[in-house]
C-alpha cells in the first residue's frame, strides 16, 4: 500500500479535486473560493484548474447561495458549498430545516437533493465568540440531514468523497484547529464509512466518547491516564446524525464507566442526548454515573487564557475520570 502525508488541509482540497475531475456535475461555491482558497485556503488553486464555472466566489448572503445549492441538487448537480463558519451558517437555517431537509420527505421521494455543505467550526484558534461556536448538536437534531466531523486527515478526505455520492443532504463540519494537522494516508483517494463510531484506543476501565477537535484531547488525556494505570477506551462518533449508539454501548458494556466530551454548551448539547440514550439503553452497564464535559456556557472568548478555559482539556478529561471509582 502506498501512502502520502497530507495535513487535513490538503486532503480536503484532495477530496474536492477528485469529486471535481471525477463527475462533471460537481461544482464548488462559496465566499472567496476562487483566488483566496476560502477562509482557510482549503480550495487555493482549484479555480486554476477547473475554471470559474466549476469554483464559483458567491456574495456574503449564507441563505442566498445554500439556497442556490439547494435549487442545483434539485436540478441534478452535485454542488458542494463552503459556508466560512457555523456561525454564518445560522443565516441558511431556513434554507436548510424548511427545504433541504424535507424536500426528499415531503416530495413523496420523488426529490433528492444531493447537496454538500462544508463549514469551519470549533474555537481555540482566537476567532472570538462570532467565529468559534461549535453548533453541530444544531445540525444534528434536524431529521433529514446527515451530519458528520472528521476528525483525522483519512476521513476529513474519505468523509467528503462519500458524502458526494450520497443522495441526501450531508453536513460536512470540520474543526479549525484541525487543518494543520499532518497524517499518512493512502495515496489512492477512497469514501470512508460515514455510518459508524470507531474506537480509536481500546481500554477496559472506562469510556470516552467525542468527535472532531476533541478527539485528540481525549488521546491525550488518555495517555495521561495510563500513567495513573488507568486504561480509557476513546470513539470517535464521526457521525452526528445518524448517532452510532452501538458502539457506544459495546464499549460501555465492557468499560462501565463513561465520560462524553462535547465542544458544544452542556445545555441542550450532543453529549446530554448521548447521555439521555445510555440512560435509555445501557443503565444496567453503568458502575458510576454518565459524566460530561463541555464547553463553558459563555460566548467564546477571544483572550486566550479565557478561550483556553471557557473549552474542554485533555488536562481536564483526565481529572474528571480520576474522580470516577475505577
Amino acid at each position: 500500500m502506498t501512502t502520502v502525508k497530507l495535513t487535513y488541509r490538503e486532503a480536503v482540497r484532495a477530496a474536492l479535486s477528485h469529486a471535481l475531475a471525477t463527475d462533471e456535475r460537481v461544482f464548488l461555491m462559496g465566499e472567496d473560493l476562487g483566488g483566496y482558497g476560502g477562509a482557510f485556503a482549503v480550495s487555493l488553486g482549484l479555480l486554476d484548474e477547473y475554471g470559474p464555472e466549476r469554483v464559483r466566489n458567491t456574495p456574503l448572503s449564507e441563505s442566498g447561495f445554500v439556497g442556490a445549492g439547494i435549487g442545483a441538487a434539485l436540478g441534478g448537480m452535485r454542488p458542494i458549498v463552503e459556508v466560512m463558519t457555523i456561525n454564518f451558517s445560522l443565516l441558511a437555517l431556513d434554507q436548510v430545516v424548511n427545504n433541504a431537509a424535507t424536500l426528499h420527505y415531503m416530495s413523496g421521494g420523488q426529490m433528492s437533493v444531493p447537496l454538500v455543505v462544508r463549514m469551519a467550526t470549533g474555537g481555540g484558534r482566537q476567532l472570538a465568540a462570532q467565529h468559534a461556536h461549535s453548533l453541530e448538536a444544531w445540525y444534528a437534531h434536524i431529521p433529514g440531514i446527515r451530519a458528520l466531523a472528521p476528525a483525522t486527515v483519512d476521513d476529513a478526505r474519505g468523509m467528503l468523497l462519500a458524502a458526494v455520492e450520497d443522495p441526501d443532504p450531508v453536513f460536512i463540519f470540520e474543526h479549525a484547529t484541525l487543518y494543520p494537522l499532518e497524517d499518512e494516508v493512502e495515496e489512492e483517494p477512497r469514501p470512508v464509512d460515514i455510518a459508524h463510531a470507531i474506537v480509536r484506543r481500546e481500554g477496559m476501565d472506562v469510556t470516552l466518547v467525542t468527535y472532531g477537535g476533541s478527539l485528540g484531547k481525549c488521546l491525550d488525556a488518555a495517555e495521561q491516564l495510563q500513567q495513573d494505570g488507568i486504561e480509557a477506551e476513546v470513539i470517535d462518533l464521526r457521525t452526528l446524525r445518524p448517532l452510532d449508539m452501538s458502539t457506544v454501548l459495546a464499549s460501555l458494556a465492557k468499560t462501565h464507566r463513561i465520560v462524553i466530551v462535547d465542544e458544544g454548551w452542556r445545555t441542550g448539547s450532543l453529549a446530554g442526548e448521548i447521555s439521555a440514550q445510555i440512560m435509555e439503553s445501557g443503565f444496567d452497564l453503568l458502575d458510576w454515573p454518565v459524566q460530561r464535559l463541555c464547553s463553558a456556557e459563555v460566548p467564546i472568548p477571544y483572550a486566550k487564557h479565557l478561550e483556553d478555559a471557557a473549552l474542554p482539556s485533555a488536562g481536564r478529561v483526565a481529572a474528571l475520570v480520576r474522580e470516577m471509582a475505577i
